[in-house]
C-alpha cells in the first residue's frame, strides 16, 4: 500500500511518463482500460470466495486503483463498474442489481441490495470556468459510502460526497444528495427522510 503511494507521488512529479502510462493502459477516445489490460483483470482485481460478475458486466478497472468484490457478492448483467479515478470496493452478502452504474470512490457495506438502474457516482466535472469548455476542465471526485444492510430501489441516483447509514431504504427513483442518518426510510428529489424506523420499533 505504501509503495503504491509512493509510485503515484513519484508519476505526480514526472507528468509526461505519467501521461505515457495512462495512454499505455487507458485507451484515450473510449475511456476505459485497453483490451490487453483487461485479459489481466482478474490478476489485480481482489474476487471474494463464491463471489460472481456477469459475462455483461463493463469492468473499467485499471490496476492503478483497488476493486475488490467480498465474498458471495454479486455484480449483476450490463453493469459498468468504473474505479479509474477512485477505488470501488464492495463488502461481502451484497447485490449490484441490473444495469447499475458504479464510479468510484466508491465503498459499499456488507448485506448490500441494489436494485435495477442505479446511478452511484463520486464524480464530478468542473465547470466553473465560464471562459473554457467543460470538457478542458477536468474532473473532481468526493467518495460516497453506502452502510451496511441497505436496500436501494430501482433507478435512484447517488451523488458525489453522500455517506448513506446502516438500515436505510433509499425509495426507487430518489436523487441523494446529502448524507442520510441510520435506520430511516428516504425518498424524493432531492432525497429526504420519510419515516424514522427507530419511532416504527418503539
Amino acid at each position: 500500500m505504501k509503495d503504491k503511494e509512493q509510485i503515484r507521488q513519484g508519476l505526480k512529479g514526472n507528468p509526461k511518463l505519467k501521461r505515457w502510462i495512462d495512454r499505455f493502459i487507458m485507451n484515450q477516445r473510449d475511456t476505459r482500460p485497453r483490451w490487453y489490460i483487461r485479459l489481466l483483470a482478474p490478476l489485480y482485481q481482489h474476487r471474494g470466495r463464491g463471489s460472481k460478475i456477469y459475462w455483461s458486466v463493463r469492468m473499467d478497472t485499471p490496476p492503478y486503483r483497488k476493486f475488490s468484490l467480498g465474498t458471495k457478492s454479486v455484480i449483476e448483467s450490463y453493469c459498468c463498474i468504473n474505479n479509474a479515478v477512485g477505488d470501488v470496493l464492495i463488502g461481502n452478502h451484497t447485490r449490484i442489481g441490473i444495469h447499475n452504474t458504479i464510479i468510484g470512490p466508491v465503498t459499499i457495506g456488507n448485506h448490500v441490495n441494489l436494485a435495477q438502474g442505479i446511478t452511484v457516482t463520486a464524480l464530478n466535472h468542473n465547470f466553473i470556468d465560464t471562459t473554457l469548455r467543460i470538457d478542458e476542465q477536468g474532473i473532481s471526485t468526493n467518495p460516497v459510502v453506502i452502510g451496511d444492510d441497505v436496500w436501494i430501489g430501482a433507478n435512484a441516483v447517488i451523488l458525489p460526497g453522500v455517506t448513506i447509514g446502516r438500515h436505510v431504504v433509499v425509495a426507487a427513483g430518489a436523487v441523494v444528495t446529502k448524507d442520510v442518518p441510520d435506520n430511516c426510510v428516504v425518498g424524493g428529489i432531492p432525497a429526504k427522510v420519510l419515516k424514522d424506523l427507530h419511532l416504527q420499533t418503539v
